[in-house]
């Protein structure tokens, strides 16, 4: 960095906005309060022209920053690299809809390379996580175009060996379904999914569909496959699985995950076991390679708190396995053999290690510390009109206008962020009421040009930055009222139903892993009742009325070696 890229400013050495975003190695950014973080990761992707990476403290921080994205960078691809939604070492599997977002990611990440500026955000739980290495994404990579020559039967092995299921109806990311001449896929990050119509070998056309109505929706011109599952179940993974299952383990016995997979089937929270796979596992790290890595506020005491999760979890698994086990009881789960957690997520050490080796920018909404080389954004948390909203006799928005005008005279922008289109428009009308006049609406940040407008912009509380100023919606009304919504009730619960084959396993919200045994009519209160018949470990059933069919989730199609919750 050239000397005139670092100045003096009371005590703190500050570095230019663009030294900052090209810098190598670590570097703090402080003045970056929620809100102001997004902004730097867009300038930053702008001024680099390459991948931008965003860890975040936990999901929720994730979604928000997605959120604040699409108004700060809407002309820059976001990609979202989520965690699992289970547990650590857990019996079940995270859901197909996670497993096929992360592996579209992975994808679109080795697609976008070298192609311009991107963005990944992420979670601490997501990158402390090992996965498959990058050169089995890109193997599994694979684009279709009407005109292409391909045999069906190699495509069907395609989709089998890469994690897809195979269905009699696709209708969630990561099944397909061959009829004839046409083969329906639910391809990893897709909203729809598309339907293949062969002749011959020929690819005449591609049409995406509504997976609830089976209608067509549109024509597509191509679409890119990637696999669908973070265990691709080939002669060469099960093989080397086995190898070293008895290596870690001993003998396997009659260990129903061992004789699952040894059968070439999926069995459920296999992925915990996914170094077994692969020669070599890879991190997050890997793929991002030499991009900038911003890290949110907390996100190293949010690391510490997975680090301690994932050791309790091992530790139990691990004191379970080597209890003893009633002879022939129904009721008694089989042993949980874990992998020791090195092997399946970064070590504390090893996560400190990949941090001091990336080009790290580490966020803070504090103002910088004394001898300290860093990057000041300058940003703020703004003012919350709390004192006005607890005056009996003060009108919270004549205190927001009195503000507004000192930002405007002062040259500041103001943007007032609200929550939804339909809140922004009441605001704009309350406090037009109030002395504003007609006020503009912003669709992001680029088109932002007069002095005071509303935005969709999802913030806790407001900022400002040296030429502008964000007023949150909770800033001038209070606590986001959150109502309590009714448990919802499925629109279309018969045709719902009706999606789910019998022998499906499903998971209950409350009560866990069944297996769907079809409809059955009871009589409620003198009224006959639909409701779903599921069945469960021991011979145990639940009955569910079908407009509860939303606390049910599909799993799959059924695998002898699931072992059924009590």
């Amino acid at each position: 960095m050239s000397e005139t890229a670092t100045k003096m400013v009371s005590g703190v050495a500050q570095v230019s906005a663009e030294a900052a975003w090209r810098a190598h190695g670590r570097l703090a950014v402080y003045g970056a309060p929620e809100g102001a973080d997004a902004m730097a990761v867009a300038d930053a992707a702008r001024a680099r022209q390459g991948l931008v990476a965003h860890i975040a403290r936990d999901g929720a921080r994730a979604a928000s920053i997605i959120s604040a994205l699409s108004f700060f960078a809407p002309d820059i691809p976001v990609i979202e690299y989520p965690a699992w939604d289970c547990l650590p070492y857990d019996r079940v599997s995270p859901s197909g809809a996670v497993s096929s977002r992360r592996m579209a990611a992975l994808a679109t990440i080795a697609s976008l390379k070298d192609a311009g500026a991107f963005i990944l955000v992420t979670s601490i739980n997501a990158v402390t996580q090992k996965m498959p290495p990058r050169d089995v994404i890109k193997k599994a990579a694979m684009s279709l175009a009407p005109g292409a020559t391909i045999n069906m039967d190699d495509l069907t092995v395609y989709l089998a060996g890469n994690g897809y299921a195979r269905s009699s109806t696709v209708r969630e990311a990561g099944e397909f379904a061959v009829r004839g001449g046409l083969v329906d896929i639910f391809p990893p990050g897709a909203d729809e999914p598309v339907r293949l119509d062969f002749f011959g070998d020929s690819l005449e056309s591609v049409r995406a569909f509504d997976a609830a109505s089976q209608r067509t929706t549109k024509q597509l011109g191509r679409f890119d496959l990637s696999a669908a599952s973070e265990i691709l179940i080939t002669d060469e993974t099960v093989k080397r699985f086995r190898t070293g299952f008895v290596k870690i383990f001993g003998a396997a016995g009659d260990d129903p995950l061992y004789e699952a997979i040894s059968a070439g089937r999926m069995h459920a929270g296999a992925e915990h076991w996914l170094p077994l796979f692969y020669e070599e596992t890879e991190t997050l790290f890997d793929f991002i390679d030499d991009g900038l890595i911003f890290e949110d506020h907390l996100a190293d005491e949010a690391a510490d708190s997975r680090f301690a999760a994932i050791k309790d979890h091992y530790e139990a698994r691990a004191e379970d396995a080597g209890a003893a086990r009633p002879k022939n009881s129904e009721f008694s789960a089989p042993a949980y053999r874990p992998l020791p957690p090195d092997l399946l997520y970064l070590t504390p050490d090893e996560w400190r290690t990949r941090l001091a080796n990336a080009n790290l920018r580490p966020l803070s909404p504090f103002a910088p510390p004394e001898n300290e080389r860093c990057y000041n954004l300058k940003a703020k948390i703004g003012r919350s009109f709390a004192a006005e909203r607890a005056a009996e006799k003060t009108n919270v928005f004549d205190g927001v206008i009195a503000h507004v005008n000192t930002l405007t005279d002062a040259g500041k922008k103001t943007i007032i962020a609200c929550w939804s289109e339909g809140s922004a428009d009441r605001m704009r009308t309350v406090i037009g009421d109030h002395g504003a006049g007609d006020m503009a609406h912003a669709k992001n940040w680029t088109d932002a040009s007069a002095l005071l407008q509303t935005a969709v912009l999802g913030l806790e509380s407001g900022f400002e930055t040296a030429d502008a100023a964000f007023i949150s919606e909770q800033d001038i009304l209070g606590d986001r009222l959150v109502r309590r919504s009714r448990k919802k009730r499925a629109e279309n619960f018969l045709t719902e139903a009706s999606s789910i084959s019998i022998g499906d396993l499903v998971v209950h919200v409350e009560h866990g892993f069944g297996r769907y045994e079809g409809l059955k009519t009871l009589e409620v209160q003198d009224a006959p009742h639909d409701c779903l018949h599921l069945g469960y470990h021991g011979g145990d059933k639940l009955f569910l009325p079908v407009e509860n069919i939303d606390l049910l989730s599909r799993f799959g199609a059924e695998d002898a070696g699931q072992q059924l919750d009590k």
